[in-house]
């Protein structure tokens, strides 16, 4: 039986909500301990082997039974149930990693398996609960809980300094950091129905491997199992943290019914408005969001910005390619007073861009924008969605690079988009003002006179004053124009920055709605 969840169900309960805390009795509780082969000699075909082994037999959800005392725990309270540093696993060992666990409760009730790998060899992590502390003592139970999900620590700031830039908590979601930043945007390992209104299955993360690295070494070695009613999973993720925290993922997906919709390399953040959407928002700030645009480098060699909307209706925008060299959730502005917020700090939210190895074929980089009326909810997500369905029985393999960073781990030479602003047209009540910054290498070194012009267009309505000036505070160039959207619901708009010579800078997206 597929079980489907509306989106919005998983967002007000937060990003971390699973399939199965949300609905439960689908099946007989499957504790964690019963994977067959979870244990013992190890290597990189084993997880690969469960979960083939899995996808041929029906799901069975983890355990998410809790003590009355843990079934209902609110986040101050969950939050006040704190891992031991001291404890963590490998803390004694003098290792560039260490590793600490999560308590179950709060949003994350299934019981997920943790297993550390030394020399070939899988054995399960031992659960006690002495390995918390407790702001409140009456939240200590002896039942053998297990755990909810991990956090990996290096020096990543300060040498000799442990601290936590990975965390992999609630269904398959997990976030990272590189040196100097905070938490932001989100990953997942699949994405199933995302912006169908028949709802949206998230798939679980329920079981790692985590491999004990070799002292001297800055990378280490995870494996998860995915589990959900329509398909497994095996990952193997090698991290590397630093000024950029790269991901080398491997997966193996086995479906066990056929997934019309599906998401690989799925990414999750938060727009909530800049100077390009404001409209319904009243806030004292710039802006607000973990991302601002969606990027794409396609197989054909074009570079695509699209800046990100907080739409009133529901929006899903599709970027047919073939073999794209890559796409991510971007966030370029870096400065404290593009956002003014002592408390969040948006500007050291990490951009993450996903470089796919080898050939992923044909299909379509995917953005769902949904409408929140508050930052407090993940309200995009984007991923590569192929041409043809996955079909039940099959295997399906992807690899792909992640770059947690402060931009594209490429450079360009091309001219990129910066800020985008929309606003009201002074003498118009029936058109919108654009205005279009662009900075970057080609002004470095292209002759003062050079004639530069854009020529917008918009899939529906009509463009007029198109005007295009020097911007010398940003050593670049500014287009501005009037989009005048008429009897249209909905305007796919775009601009590149040309010479005589040809398109000098990125592709500039926008998708205008009432």
């Amino acid at each position: 039986m597929s079980v489907k969840v509306q989106r919005r169900d998983v967002i007000r309960a937060g990003a971390g909500a699973t399939l199965a805390s949300l609905v439960g009795g689908l099946a007989r509780p499957a504790r964690a301990e019963e994977i067959s082969g979870a244990t013992g000699t190890f290597d990189d075909s084993t997880v690969i082997q469960i979960a083939r082994r899995l996808s041929n037999a029906a799901y069975q959800a983890p355990d998410q039974h809790l003590p009355k005392v843990l079934d209902n725990l609110n986040f101050d309270q969950y939050r006040g149930i704190a891992y031991r540093p001291e404890r963590a696993l490998w803390a004694a060992d003098n290792l560039d990693f260490d590793a600490e666990f999560f308590p179950r409760g709060f949003l994350y009730r299934p019981r997920i398996a943790i297993y550390e790998v030394v020399n070939g060899q899988s054995s399960a992590v031992p659960y006690s609960p002495d390995l918390f502390t407790y702001a409140d003592p009456a939240l200590k139970v002896d039942d053998n809980l297990g755990f909810a999900g991990l956090r990996l620590r290096a020096a990543i700031n300060t040498p000799g300094v442990k601290e936590e830039f990975c965390v992999f908590l609630g269904a398959s979601y997990f976030r990272a950091i590189a040196k100097g930043q905070i938490y932001g945007l989100s990953a997942r390992g699949f994405a199933d129905g995302t912006g169908d209104p028949k709802g949206e299955e998230f798939a679980l993360f329920r079981a790692f491997w985590l491999e004990k690295p070799r002292p001297g070494v800055q990378a280490m070695v995870l494996h998860a199992l995915l589990d959900s009613p329509s398909l497994t999973g095996a990952f193997r993720f090698t991290i590397r943290p630093g000024d950029t925290t790269v991901f080398d993922v491997q997966t193996s997906l086995f479906p066990r019914t056929a997934i019309e919709q599906s998401g690989i390399a799925p990414l999750t953040g938060m727009y909530y408005f800049d100077a390009n959407d404001h409209n319904h928002v009243d806030d004292w700030r710039p802006a607000a969001h973990d991302s601002e645009a969606l990027q794409m480098w396609t197989g054909s060699g074009q570079q695509l910005f699209r800046p990100l909307r907080n739409p009133l209706d529901l929006q899903v925008s599709t970027f047919s390619d073939v073999s794209p060299r890559g796409f991510g959730l971007m966030q370029r502005r870096r400065a404290f007073h593009d956002f003014e917020d002592l408390a969040l700090h948006y500007e050291k939210r990490p951009s993450l861009w996903i470089e796919p190895i080898g050939d992923w074929g044909a299909g379509w980089v995917d953005l769902v924008e949904i409408p929140t009326p508050n930052e407090v909810n993940d309200n995009i997500v984007s991923f590569w969605r192929p041409k043809e369905p996955l079909r039940a029985g099959q295997e399906y393999t992807y690899t792909y690079r992640m770059y947690w960073g402060w931009d594209v781990p490429f450079p360009t030479p091309l001219a990129r988009i910066g800020a985008t602003r929309v606003g009201a047209v002074t003498d118009s009540s029936d058109a919108r003002f654009f205005s279009i910054d662009f900075a970057g290498a080609p002004f470095d070194h292209l002759p003062k006179d050079t004639h530069f012009h854009v020529v917008p267009k918009a899939s529906a309505g009509t463009i007029r004053k198109v005007v295009v000036e020097p911007n010398p505070d940003i050593n670049g160039w500014r287009t501005t124009f009037e989009f005048v959207p008429g009897d249209a619901k909905v305007s796919d708009l775009s601009a590149t920055l040309e010479t005589d010579s040809g398109p000098v800078s990125e592709q500039w997206l926008y998708r205008w709605t009432p």
